[in-house]
């Protein structure tokens, strides 16, 4: 415990993984950057438990990582790195052709949320190659299925929120904003449209 508060202390940055599990990504950051992972968040009380078990000084938060406290968790100090592991299974080709779910393909809006509010220096998400075909879902039977016209089109949004900026009417945009329950005239929609002003690049591993 001594040793985590030293290294808070000298770095003066915190850091924080969300969707956690094991604790893999969290060993990870705190070798090679010597930041402190202070907290780990994730709604299923076996994943907790787990990471729990490897990570006991790192404090745990079981809710909806939506419903986190971007401010209170760093607790003052700046956000050196921030890591995401949303749910990559509505996009992997393995799912074929089944259903799949809005509330679900829409994880990765939280890494918005984080930008937003603490400006975390670093920020790094892992999924499956496919959810470079994020977009829009079309409903058939009852049923919503990702459209295949437009394939693509809210991951394209989702990186222009982050980076240079997105257009007004762009429909990524109201959905980014409906997951976030930010009003689409409020300075925050703002922000997002003018763009975040992170690099950001992705390769698979």
């Amino acid at each position: 415990m001594a040793t985590i508060y030293k290294a808070k202390i000298e770095t003066n940055e915190v850091a924080g993984v969300f969707f956690c599990g094991g604790g893999g990504s969290t060993d990870g950051i705190v070798r090679y950057t010597n930041i402190p992972v202070v907290g780990a968040v994730n709604h299923d009380l076996a994943a907790i438990r787990m990471h729990q078990t490897n990570h006991p000084f790192t404090e745990h938060y079981k809710e909806d990582v939506f419903a986190v406290d971007p401010k209170e968790f760093s607790g003052g100090y700046p956000m050196g790195f921030a890591w995401f592991s949303p749910d990559c299974t509505h996009f992997s080709r393995a799912r074929g052709s089944t259903p799949v779910k809005k509330e679900i393909r829409g994880l990765s809006w939280v890494m918005v949320k984080w930008a937003l509010s603490v400006r975390p220096r670093v920020m790094a998400m892992e999924n499956v190659p496919e959810i470079r075909t994020w977009g829009p879902l079309i409903e058939r039977d009852g049923k919503k299925y990702p459209d295949p016209q437009r394939s693509g089109e809210t991951f394209d949004g989702f990186v222009k929120i982050l980076t240079t900026g997105i257009e007004p009417n762009h429909p990524a945009l109201l959905e980014c904003c409906e997951f976030l329950h930010i009003d689409p005239t409020s300075d925050d929609a703002q922000r997002l449209i003018a763009g975040l002003g992170y690099e950001m690049d992705w390769k698979e591993l």
